[in-house]
């Protein structure tokens, strides 16, 4: 891959991953301080992220991979975003913010298939290539993180002036922005033209229902839903806990949870090939619950430190379960469903399991804050870091030990 490509590909992917932290990460926050939403609101607002999951594989299925080139949609997409996030911006009744960003959910959830097929596309080698292009993407994430707090738009003073909105409208500029740049992006034609006539089935992932046979992977593909239950308090809920209990800078220090991702994503290959596929997927949800206990405990003054290593164990969290898990999954596939069944652990995960954990994690929120808004926050991350147990304890007792070809 040329020189310009590589940096065409890693602009791509800052300016992607940069939209969606610069509010995504506050959303519970804004929602709480600037439109006055209850806690089951915040949770329905972050349902949308699982139902643009689950609508997204027909829009790329049926549009990008059929009829139009993905660069083009990828910029019509973004387009249609800014203005969508713009109009959040200038909303302050929930009843209206709502709708509006389901709407942007379902065109934004495609736009990362499409920014990794764009990335494929040019690579003759994608094991060795496309972690440089993708670690660009964590880059631009961090990065909206620290411009937040830098700005102070996430400080109490902040707070109270209502400037967290900012936030709405930087991500409206950026993703304009991307829209226009995706225009100039290598070219990447629609490879489903000639394949036939679209299947809902395959689009979802349904047809590799079929390795569920396997008891082992049954097994982890029950507990992959199950422990996004306990992953929906941590997006839903940190941000208004730090917030709530007074640490400033908020959003810069939750960054350093995708840095930490940064340096765990590395470490992965090695402990992966040494310790194996059963207990790599059991460190990260141990450290699922491990980062709930430190939340339940730690506070913004001297327990600051539970804190802040509850934020850095992300990397432990996210990447020996999911990204372990997505090497897992393909090891199972085979050539046959290598497309159908990561379509099918997305689905189960950042659809189902996800849906059903924001929903859950709204009704416990709601049932541990008092008339004023304030949580209490112990009994709240209590309950996440129980579940997280219980689904190590299942996948302990059921899941035989196994081999799988580790990364190169």
């Amino acid at each position: 891959m040329i020189l310009k490509t590589k940096f065409q590909l890693s602009f791509m992917m800052f300016l992607e991953f940069f939209i969606w932290g610069a509010w995504f990460v506050t959303l519970g926050t804004f929602l709480g301080t600037n439109l006055q939403a209850k806690d089951s609101e915040i949770s329905l607002a972050f349902s949308t992220q699982s139902f643009g999951a689950i609508i997204a594989p027909f829009i790329v299925g049926m549009i990008a991979d059929r009829y139009f080139n993905a660069e083009k949609i990828l910029g019509l997409i973004h387009i249609l975003g800014g203005i969508l996030m713009f109009w959040l911006y200038k909303t302050s009744d929930f009843g209206l913010f709502f709708p509006i960003l389901l709407g942007y959910m379902i065109l934004f959830m495609p736009t990362l298939a499409l920014v990794n097929s764009i990335s494929f596309n040019q690579m003759s080698n994608p094991e060795k290539e496309f972690s440089v292009i993708r670690v660009w993407g964590t880059v631009g994430w961090i990065t909206a993180g620290f411009m937040i707090s830098f700005l102070g738009w996430d400080s109490q003073e902040g707070l109270s002036q209502g400037m967290l909105g900012n936030t709405l409208l930087m991500a409206s500029a950026m993703s304009i922005l991307l829209g226009v740049y995706s225009f100039s992006l290598p070219k990447t034609p629609p490879k489903g033209k000639d394949s036939g006539p679209f299947e809902i089935s395959k689009a979802l992932g349904l047809d590799a229902l079929s390795l569920l046979k396997h008891k082992n992977f049954a097994i982890f593909f029950v507990c992959s839903i199950l422990i996004c239950i306990p992953l929906a308090f941590y997006y839903q809920n940190t941000s208004p806990f730090l917030t709530e209990i007074g640490l400033e800078n908020s959003t810069g220090k939750m960054a350093l949870g995708q840095v930490s991702e940064v340096l765990f994503m590395l470490a992965l290959p090695i402990f992966f090939s040494k310790f194996g596929v059963k207990k790599t997927l059991m460190l990260g949800m141990f450290a699922w619950a491990v980062r709930y206990f430190l939340f339940a405990y730690g506070d913004a003054e001297s327990g600051v430190w539970m804190l802040l290593i509850g934020i850095a164990l992300h990397g432990i969290c996210y990447d020996f379960f999911f990204v372990s898990g997505q090497i897992y999954t393909d090891s199972h596939a085979g050539e046959k469903y290598k497309s159908s069944a990561q379509g099918m652990i997305t689905l189960a995960t950042y659809g189902v399991g996800m849906l059903i954990g924001f929903w859950i994690a709204g009704l416990i929120s709601e049932n541990y804050a008092d008339l004023a808004g304030n949580h209490d926050w112990k009994s709240i991350w209590l309950i996440p870091s129980g579940i997280s147990v219980m689904v190590l304890l299942l996948f302990t007792a059921l899941f035989k030990k196994e081999r799988v070809q580790p990364l190169q």
